[in-house]
């Protein structure tokens, strides 16, 4: 099967959840099919790197607008105009449509993945399968935050946006071949919003070869929260932690230490963690010492959706976890067995305090934890299911094409912005690439 796999934003490094769940799914695919991805970096990012199982890959240069920048507020105003919220209107990019448009016109692509729901819009509908791979439920993170956020104005505009946002969503899964969400609890949450769209889970997977118990000597009172902070979830996770909770936990046990491992900190969440004696690490190359060191990972999150591989490398790794709900969503796990599950300020520190003050009770949830995501939750097999999503979408446009031979090749969702012009990011030519190396194709962003 040859495959073709748009993502905005690159996958490389894969330094957070949604990219290694498509890093490990494109190499388990690679074994078996020929995997093609089409992308984007950053201007300036020049140098090559590999990307394992995939045959080829093409980046175009292109930066997302970050909040707060000038390109940012631009497009938000611009979006206020178009069916899309400004977390998908900024994620256009007519180049990235322009290539995948024409390598499906060349033919010998078997299924289109689309890689989260902010690359659908670059993908136009034609009569090659798509697969809409949903790592998350973007509409549900959106209503959180509005549900989370104090200030009124910015309440009132969220709440725009999150109903854009599943308007958005409904109509893409609907318009898809075959959706594939990271959990039940995503796919039921789906298919309330679709109807009959064809929605199927798949699980989560971890490298359990890499992400193994360590000899480490444990730290007492180490406690440790490892993620992007960039991504604003778990930022609005560690500030809440530090507000709400570990001065109940210093109440109790004043020794306690919190790390932060995570890239791009922003200077606000360095500052409240200085304040409060939390070590903010920035980026690291490698996670495991931190949470090696640990007597327990916290997970506080309020806001998120999909689901979280932190917590499958905490338990991998044999730590006792302590989560929230929210952060344990859609993960098969049983509170009390495999993690601590507790929602409120008070709660979520008893937890704490009881895995800091009985290292017994941490060794038996980490050995729980261990042994569930060793025997049931490798990336082969969460690549399986993934495949058999691939073979699904090809079974079901064949069927229908053989039933409506005069099915609809255009849509609405990935036509939103197909029409607006902006700089282009082609370069003069492309070369023929092999496998597992990547193909920069220069221009303006």
């Amino acid at each position: 099967m040859r495959i073709l796999w748009v993502k905005v934003g690159g996958l490389w490094p894969p330094d957070r959840g949604g990219r290694l769940r498509s890093v490990h799914t494109i190499a388990e695919l690679g074994r078996r099919h020929e995997v093609i991805v089409v992308t984007t970096h950053a201007p300036g990012e020049d140098e090559v790197l590999t990307l394992p199982g995939a045959e080829a890959v093409v980046s175009l240069p292109y930066r997302l607008p970050k909040q707060g920048s000038p390109a940012f507020a631009k497009a938000l105003v611009r979006s206020w105009a178009s069916p899309l919220p400004v977390d998908l209107w900024k994620a256009c990019v007519p180049a990235l449509r322009d290539e995948v448009s024409r390598r499906l016109a060349l033919g010998g692509v078997d299924v289109c993945v689309a890689d989260f729901l902010a690359a659908w819009p670059n993908v136009p509908r034609t009569a090659v399968p798509t697969v809409l791979f949903e790592h998350n439920v973007e509409h549900a993170i959106w209503r959180r935050l509005a549900r989370t956020e104090p200030r009124a104005i910015r309440r009132l505009l969220l709440g725009l946006e999150w109903r854009k946002m599943r308007r958005v969503e409904a109509r893409a899964c609907a318009e898809a071949d075959v959706t594939a969400a990271v959990s039940d609890t995503d796919r039921a949450l789906l298919a309330e919003q679709t109807g009959a769209a064809r929605i199927r889970a798949i699980p989560t997977g971890v490298d359990t070869a890499y992400f193994v118990p360590a000899a480490t000597a444990v730290r007492p009172g180490r406690l440790v929260f490892t993620g992007s902070m960039d991504w604003y979830p778990n930022e609005d996770a560690v500030l809440h932690f530090i507000d709400a909770v570990l001065p109940l936990i210093r109440a109790e046990i004043p020794e306690v230490s919190v790390v932060v491992a995570g890239r791009n900190p922003s200077p606000h969440l360095v500052a409240s963690a200085a304040s409060a004696g939390v070590e903010v690490t920035g980026t690291v190359d490698d996670v495991r010492p931190y949470l090696a060191e640990a007597a327990a990972a916290i997970v506080p999150l309020r806001v998120g959706g999909g689901t979280r591989l932190k917590i499958f490398e905490a338990l991998a790794m044999g730590k006792a976890v302590v989560s929230t709900a929210v952060g344990a969503e859609g993960l098969p796990l049983e509170p009390g067995r495999h993690y601590l599950e507790a929602d409120e300020p008070e709660a979520f520190a008893r937890a704490a305090i009881a895995v800091l003050r009985d290292p017994g009770l941490g060794r038996r949830l980490g050995a729980a934890g261990r042994a569930i995501v060793e025997e049931r939750y490798s990336w082969a097999e969460a690549a399986r299911h993934f495949e058999e999503v691939l073979h699904e979408a090809v079974a079901v446009r064949r069927a229908d094409t053989a039933e409506r031979p005069d099915r609809r090749t255009t849509d609405d969702v990935s036509s939103a912005r197909a029409d607006v012009s902006e700089p282009s990011a082609h370069g003069p030519e492309r070369s023929a690439i092999s496998r597992g190396t990547i193909e920069r194709v220069e221009g303006q962003s």
